[in-house]
């Protein structure tokens, strides 16, 4: 073998081509073989960055959390002309406390929500298990038909899933979907009624749920049965409430701030 050639240094480094490229061989004038080390850097994978850089990456997370790794590289790239890699970017971010996590999904409450809904806990915070018995309570869900991988991440701190930046406001369903409505008590709960075709209306609700599923529970529980729902619009209307006082159904009324109106 001739120092210096490819066949020696890859004996050398037991068939490990990819030393090759950290090595230069230099043959001397004496036909000595001696090896230099040389480490190539590749400049768009590996990049020094400073403490200044990191806060900037970072914070450019921080102003869009919905961003991804590959996005934020860009826009430090159009910064600072240095180009790094989305993995760098996440190292960085996990550096500073930020990790890829789903955002939770609600309704985000105003101050006056969580006033009204503090008032009505103190109202009733001497209620008895026996009371709380004799209360049903309904809520309907609309269901989406489509597919939701819900693959759409953001940046976040660890313990920071209920703050208002990382939360995702999901109320409406673009494409095909069906609601469904049904009622809880501690003893108890009702059949499942799928609305289907179309909204839910004042005439409906009381048509397909006061009357055949409230109505039963009325009789079975006695005067002391207490009927609670939501202030969705379609439950508010004249015609419910003059339903409800025909069958001698008492409301839990809510404050009108407590929770805010489905669209339905």
């Amino acid at each position: 073998m001739l120092p210096g050639s490819s066949t020696s240094l890859t004996a050398l480094f037991h068939g490990c081509g990819s030393h090759l490229k950290l090595l230069e061989c230099v043959v001397d004038g004496t036909g000595g073989g001696r090896v230099r080390r040389q480490i190539y850097r590749r400049r768009q994978i590996y990049r020094t960055l400073s403490p200044a850089e990191d806060r900037y990456i970072i914070l450019s997370a921080k102003r869009n959390r919905r961003s991804t790794a590959q996005q934020v590289a860009n826009q430090f790239l159009a910064a600072s002309r240095k180009q790094i890699s989305r993995k760098t970017v996440a190292r960085r971010l996990r550096g500073g406390g930020l990790y890829a996590r789903r955002p939770v999904v609600c309704v985000p409450l105003t101050r006056q929500h969580r006033t009204a809904r503090l008032q009505w806990c103190r109202e009733h915070h001497n209620w008895t298990e026996q009371d709380w018995a004799c209360v049903l309570f309904s809520d309907e869900s609309r269901f989406s038909l489509s597919s939701d991988c819900r693959r759409q991440l953001i940046w976040r701190e660890s313990g920071t899933a209920y703050r208002p930046e990382n939360i995702q406001e999901k109320d409406r369903y673009p494409t095909c979907s069906i609601m469904v409505w049904a009622g809880i008590m501690i003893n108890g709960r009702t059949r499942l009624h799928v609305v289907a075709n179309g909204t839910m209306t004042g005439q409906r609700y009381i048509d397909e749920v006061l009357l055949p599923h409230v109505r039963l529970f009325r009789g079975a529980v006695g005067d002391k049965f207490v009927f609670m729902d939501d202030n969705a619009t379609c439950h508010r209307t004249f015609a419910v409430q003059d339903c409800l006082d025909s069958e001698g159904i008492q409301r839990l009324f809510m404050a009108s701030a407590f929770s805010r109106s489905k669209p339905h």
